[in-house]
């Protein structure tokens, strides 16, 4: 009896050795493959490589939106030990309070992944993990920032923590900035410790560098002289935009109000949009030119043309329409110089085509300017299928239709170049564009003389003048729209110039929304604006004067 329990024993402890031998035999023959890629699923990891996103800078390389390396720590709560003195360290360095940190690991106890803090300083992050905490961890990112600050916040845009393309030209061009992250194979720990790095499966590629057509001299004077207006009249805001005349690129773009994009902490969300691009209104007088182009285009009203504004208010389709004053009897050019409602009205009426609206969209308004900028606006210019003659005049004179800030500066570069209107473009031109030829040549040029008269002493809009050189302009002063039509106290006041007139160099827009002061006409607050403005742009630019200080001083 004894002799067969043993027999049997030595069965079992045989057979259970049989089977222990073919299960090694299986593991190490059989299943090596599944098992050597569990094993290294648990040290072997393919990490992100970030990529560096492209610089923005301004028409000389000066930079304005760069990228500078960060850390970012993060932990896996599962590691960091509960002992009350390693977490109050931890806080401490942190800058955060114990408590806190307690509850957010406790919150995330189940994960094994939770942030720290983002984007702290190499310096900084560094001092937290001279600590040594287990379960706490760094990885590199880059933080975005901008030299310039609020100047040209609205038209550059901003990243948002993860270096994402967010507003502005950052969001337009986000894929050709951000480039595309590299992969690389490291070794970690069961704690998620980087133990060595092994090899590099795919180099990060950096975006690319984005150059703009705004020159930082140009956009720092601009902004400066906008948001100094601003605050002198009390006006809920403003946009200024200055065009290169002879390739339509855009030299400055500033809007108030504005908001600082490397502190984002008091951001006022009004402070986000790029007015120039974005916001449309009703031109008013500052449009008046350009239709006055499609009057004399059709050959109706030769230049000794004279026009009756008495008595200085008119009745059409049961509309009142008024001029500031009675200015009697007035040539075309006096037609602009007066910004009389009356004699645009007349010469309008006089037509059987709507040749102004024609006119108008083929400048571009109702367009979008094809910048590629987010939300750029079209614009609109009515086309119903019976027109009234209030409709016709009031378009002559600038309401009825609405325009962006850019929209009008770049069909102001039709009577600059001669008829031809250049696009705009927000990037650095290698060569100058061709042009659409919108105006016949002669009547361009003729438009451009006359609103050279316009800006004169004695004028409305003489505040425009630039002492050295000609200035081809116009004002324009423009009621508001509430919720029960136009208000009778809120006006948004305009300038539209061209310089030197002699030889065009650029084009500028000033717009002031709702100026609260004693004045409130474009010609007495928009108009020293663009005096300022252009003033300083023309030194800038080394143009040379094509008026001579006698002229200045006679006047």
């Amino acid at each position: 009896m004894g002799r067969a329990r043993y027999i049997v024993m030595m069965g079992l402890v045989l057979i259970g050795l049989g089977l222990l031998a073919g299960r090694i035999v299986d593991l190490h023959v059989f299943e090596r493959t599944f098992l050597k890629g569990q094993g290294d699923a648990r040290t072997l990891r393919v990490d992100e490589i970030p990529a560096h996103r492209g610089m923005i800078t301004d028409r000389h390389g000066s930079p304005l939106a760069i990228s500078t390396p960060v850390v970012t720590l993060w932990a896996n709560p599962q590691d960091v030990p509960e002992d009350g003195i390693q977490r109050l360290r931890l806080a401490q360095a942190l800058g955060q309070d114990l408590d806190a940190l307690n509850k957010r690991l406790a919150r995330y106890s189940e994960r094994e992944f939770m942030y720290l803090e983002r984007r702290m300083t190499p310096g900084a992050a560094q001092k937290v993990l001279d600590l040594r905490v287990p379960g706490v961890h760094a990885r590199k990112e880059y933080k975005r920032y901008y030299p310039a600050g609020e100047v040209a916040a609205q038209l550059i845009g901003v990243t948002n923590i993860d270096d994402k393309g967010q507003e502005g030209l950052e969001l337009a061009y986000q894929p050709y900035l951000a480039g595309v992250p590299g992969k690389r194979r490291v070794l970690k720990d069961r704690r998620g410790r980087l133990v060595r790095d092994l090899e590099v499966l795919k180099e990060a590629e950096p975006g690319g560098d984005l150059t703009l057509s705004i020159d930082q001299s140009l956009q720092y004077m601009a902004y400066r002289e906008l948001k100094a207006a601003v605050e002198k009249n009390d006006a809920d805001g403003g946009t200024l935009v200055m065009l290169d005349a002879d390739t339509g690129e855009v030299l400055a773009m500033a809007n108030q109000p504005s908001y600082n994009p490397n502190n984002r902490a008091s951001l006022d969300p009004a402070g986000l949009r790029n007015q120039a691009i974005v916001d449309t209104f009703e031109p008013g007088s500052v449009i008046k030119p350009l239709a006055m182009s499609a009057l004399l285009e059709t050959g109706k009203f030769p230049p000794d043309t004279v026009v009756d504004t008495s008595p200085g208010w008119m009745v059409i389709d049961g509309y009142t329409i008024r001029d500031v004053s009675n200015n009697g009897k007035l040539t075309l050019t006096g037609i602009l110089r007066k910004s009389s409602n009356i004699g645009m009205s007349k010469l309008t009426l006089q037509l059987d085509k709507p040749v102004v609206p024609r006119r108008y969209r083929a400048l571009g308004f109702g367009s979008a300017p094809g910048t590629g900028f987010p939300g750029e606006a079209t614009g609109s210019v009515p086309s119903p299928r019976v027109w009234s003659s209030s409709q016709w005049a009031a378009l002559s004179y600038g309401y009825g239709l609405s325009v962006s800030a850019l929209q009008l500066a770049s069909a102001y570069t039709a009577i600059a170049n001669h008829g031809k209107r250049l696009p705009p473009s927000l990037l650095r031109l290698d060569q100058a564009p061709q042009g659409k030829p919108v105006i016949e040549p002669a009547i361009a040029d003729k438009v451009l003389g006359m609103m050279d008269e316009v800006v004169a002493p004695g004028t409305g809009a003489r505040r425009g003048m630039v002492p050295g050189y000609r200035v081809a302009g116009k004002t324009g002063t423009v009621r508001k729209v509430g919720s029960d039509g136009y208000q009778q106290s809120t006006y948004r006041a305009l300038f539209v110039g061209i310089a030197p007139v002699s030889d065009p160099r650029i084009i500028t827009v000033v717009m002031i929304d709702h100026p609260r002061g004693d004045e409130y006409y474009g010609g007495a607050i928009a108009a020293p604006v663009f005096s300022r403005v252009a003033g300083s742009a023309l030194r800038m630019l080394d143009v040379p004067p094509d008026r001579s200080s006698q002229d200045d001083d006679d006047e």
